[in-house]
């Protein structure tokens, strides 16, 4: 059965998007087969960040009735699949977004993680989208207005009785005012899944001539390894590196015997 982790936010810009296209290319290099649905159906933007343009079927198709999952279902780049939502406005208006949960549960078995992108806010739309998951991850940037808007999603959550994975931090710039993740966990009482730092490599990727995700176009900075590090927590592998690592005095002492075998 799928994991199905929907990433929301109490403010529009943090960094939903960004985190749901750069986690699925991190666990899809892990090897997992990922599906991204974009569930903002007011305001999408998934699929320009993962370079599915035009798409002529979408989640509105599939919500509306008049399309099956599997025709509104796009292969992204490494290995993703994506199931995007439409910009048209009339469609919105019609959409009945309280069959995303039908829609979502349709896919349990064909993906290892479904992550979806859900809007912003706390409203009918968000709530389909946590009520169609497994777990929430929320995420927030390091400032007070933020971390008091996602405090008011992790208690939404909780009263749908929805388990809420953690928080992770974006934006991150390390000067004077920041909150802490020290300050958020205790805050929110929640895990931190990682920090993102406040970097020029992820707004390079936003003004590309064809926008792409952060893990294609850096994939060996720091930024890059950052969504990478929420993907080995989310897995459970966060560890295994440093398990297996032969480095450090350890590492030389175990070296240094096993030659004298």
């Amino acid at each position: 059965m799928s994991e199905i982790i929907t990433i929301v936010s109490g403010k529009g810009g943090v960094g939903k998007t960004t985190l749901t296209a750069n986690l699925g290319l991190a666990l899809a290099e892990q090897g997992h087969s990922v599906l991204l649905i974009d569930a903002d159906i007011a305001m999408s933007n998934l699929s320009l960040l993962i370079g599915v343009d035009n798409p002529p079927i979408t989640l509105h198709d599939v919500l509306l009735g008049s399309s099956s999952v599997g025709d509104a279902t796009y292969d992204g780049p490494g290995n993703l699949k994506i199931i995007p939502s439409g910009l048209s406005i009339s469609t919105y208006q019609r959409v009945d977004v309280e069959r995303l949960v039908s829609v979502v549960k349709s896919l349990y078995n064909q993906y290892d993680y479904i992550l979806i992108d859900a809007p912003a806010g706390i409203d009918k739309n968000v709530i389909a989208a946590m009520s169609s998951s497994t777990q929430i991850l929320l995420i927030t940037e390091p400032t007070s207005p933020s971390v008091a808007d996602v405090f008011k999603v992790k208690i939404v959550a909780e009263r749908l009785n929805l388990k809420v994975l953690g928080i992770v931090i974006n934006k991150v710039s390390n000067i004077s005012g920041e909150i802490s993740e020290k300050e958020i966990m205790k805050m929110l009482e929640l895990p931190c899944y990682g920090k993102i730092p406040y970097a020029e490599d992820i707004r390079e990727s936003f003004l590309l001539k064809k926008i792409k995700p952060l893990l294609i176009h850096a994939p060996k900075g720091p930024s890059a390894n950052s969504f990478r590090a929420i993907a080995k927590k989310i897995t459970g592998k966060e560890g295994e590196s440093s398990k297996k690592s032969s480095g450090g005095l350890f590492g030389f002492l175990k070296r240094l015997f096993s030659r004298k075998k």
